[in-house]
């Protein structure tokens, strides 16, 4: 497994930037990129529609979602949409979202029907839940060890208690660049356990590192605290 360079920035707004720095800078390369759902990175969408205005040399993914309607406040795509595809002036070339409204099964098959032609993404972005999970990859889950699918349906591990789609690790580390932001003194444990112990399944997000090419974490100080 690889391992991952490390940037602790002040606060929070500084972390969002440098990876909406990213974003953009994929933007205009173009190719395939998967974002998150969470709070945490809403900010960072935002700051990359300003800098990047222009997203039609991309396609977007969605590392996981919730199964409820994409115009759910609860939605991953309904808060990308807001902070991201709603201030863009020119769209995405392909955006392609879970569609949670048909339930964690057929969502997923559906989802890896789209993917079939898809090779190694250009950018995969990933929050940290404070338990340590990433996309819904909670620990210990049966869904670690699937290896020969690339989306699956899954229970939630914490509220909301909403049956998820998400892509599975493989295809989560099949990346040439796999970004972190993470934010808050409530994830200083989950980031400690990611990025300064051994792997393990009690913390998927340490277990999450890109297969073939470079995995960064952007921290703020409070979520770097005991690293």
């Amino acid at each position: 497994m690889s391992s991952a360079e490390i940037t602790v920035v002040d606060d929070a707004e500084e972390a969002a930037r440098l990876v909406a720095e990213r974003l953009a800078g994929q933007a205009r390369t173009g190719g395939n990129i998967v974002l998150t759902g969470g709070t945490t990175p809403g900010r960072a969408y935002e700051l990359a529609a300003e800098l990047e205005p222009d997203w039609s040399r991309v396609e977007l993914w969605w590392g996981d979602e919730r199964c409820v309607p994409p115009e759910d406040e609860r939605s991953n795509f309904a808060i990308a949409k807001a902070a991201l595809l709603d201030r863009l002036g020119m769209q995405p070339a392909g955006v392609h979202r879970m569609r949670g409204e048909l339930g964690r099964d057929a969502g997923a098959e559906e989802y890896a029907g789209e993917l079939l032609e898809v090779g190694t993404f250009d950018l995969v972005l990933l929050g940290l839940g404070p338990d340590g999970h990433v996309a819904s990859l909670f620990p210990n889950f049966p869904t670690l060890d699937v290896t020969d699918r690339e989306v699956v349906g899954t229970e939630a591990g914490l509220e909301p208690f909403i049956d998820r789609i998400t892509l599975t690790l493989p295809r989560l580390c099949d990346t040439r660049e796999l970004l972190f932001l993470v934010t808050g003194a409530d994830k200083a444990d989950a980031v400690e356990r990611a990025f300064g112990a051994t792997p393990s399944p009690e913390t998927p997000g340490s277990l999450a590192r890109a297969a073939g090419g470079s995995t960064t974490g952007f921290f703020d100080r409070a979520a770097a605290a005991k690293l």
